[in-house]
């Protein structure tokens, strides 16, 4: 992850200030900054969402289809597969190919998280078995890049997944052994995905004997290590990466794994919330503070 360098006195104060229990921006511990979130803003797409936190992290996903020939080891299931570009403008760190890098651990997280078995369940994509499936592209574009990544990432996949329409097939059959797949052009005439059981990501970064949600740059260059979680709605665990070079002690490992799983069931319940309620209005609308 791309870091603001500090000097030891600004990283001294930080780390005094987590031990009175005070953050640089006056949040709690366990406090996300405000958060903004936009779906349905691609037209061409079959779902799309903004998030941004703080008004600095700004993500833009896109979820497009096509049909494809499902894996041969798994005939009646579709394709779930994750891109993640970082702009060059996000941070001065991603000009060049210094972003590519961190695009290959995001996708490889999201994978983590998504492709655990009863996650995402893949049959619901499938046409013809062993014949055709649909295919998911999830695009992950970094616009700007002001900390807690990971996080504005993997709720703005699960708010495009959310807003995701499958076109409706009013016919599939075999004319000579070949499949005959016949699509409805009525935009109205589509399938929701249920992502009733889709995680939510929450980075919980460790600074001294202290441990943050949603860390700003500055926080992320005090840590030297932190724990990446996926966690779904009913609090199971689907992937843990540790990032950073720093060990963990088992029992600050459970804390961290702990306070993970409980910010992420706030954070899963509000963005279900919002959502639905976007749904409701017809329009999409701020997400302010709400971890608090």
């Amino acid at each position: 992850m791309a870091e603001t360098p500090l000097s030891l006195s600004e990283k001294t104060f930080i780390c005094h200030g987590l031990d009175l229990g005070l953050r640089n921006d006056g949040r709690s511990w366990c406090q996300y900054r405000s958060i903004e979130l936009e779906t349905g803003l691609m037209q061409p797409a079959h779902g799309s969402a903004r998030l941004r936190i703080g008004n600095i992290t700004d993500v833009l996903v896109s979820v497009k289809l096509e049909i494809d020939t499902p894996h041969a080891e798994r005939p009646e299931e579709g394709k779930l597969d994750f891109f993640v570009d970082c702009s060059a403008n996000a941070t001065p760190a991603f000009e060049g190919k210094g972003g590519d890098d961190l695009a290959t651990e995001i996708s490889y997280i999201l994978s983590k998280a998504y492709q655990t078995p009863n996650v995402f369940d893949l049959r619901q994509l499938c046409i013809i078995p062993n014949k055709k499936c649909w295919k998911l592209y999830v695009d992950v574009l970094i616009l700007q890049y002001g900390g807690n990544l990971l996080d504005a990432v993997g709720a703005a996949v699960k708010a495009a997944l959310y807003n995701t329409e499958i076109p409706k097939v009013i016919a599939a059959t075999l004319d000579a052994g070949e499949p005959d797949i016949q699509v409805s052009d009525d935009p109205y005439d589509c399938i929701k995905l249920d992502v009733t059981n889709y995680p939510v990501i929450i980075t919980v970064c460790k600074i001294g004997d202290n441990f943050v949600v949603d860390p700003t740059l500055e926080e992320t260059s005090c840590s030297v290590a932190s724990l990446v979680m996926s966690v779904t709605p009913n609090g199971k665990v689907t992937s843990v990466v540790k990032l950073g070079s720093g060990s963990l002690l088992s029992n600050t490992l459970i804390k961290m794994l702990q306070v993970g799983k409980d910010i992420s069931l706030k954070l899963n319940e509000t963005l279900m919330r919002e959502l639905k309620e976007e749904d409701k209005l017809g329009r999409s609308k701020p997400v302010c503070g709400f971890l608090r």
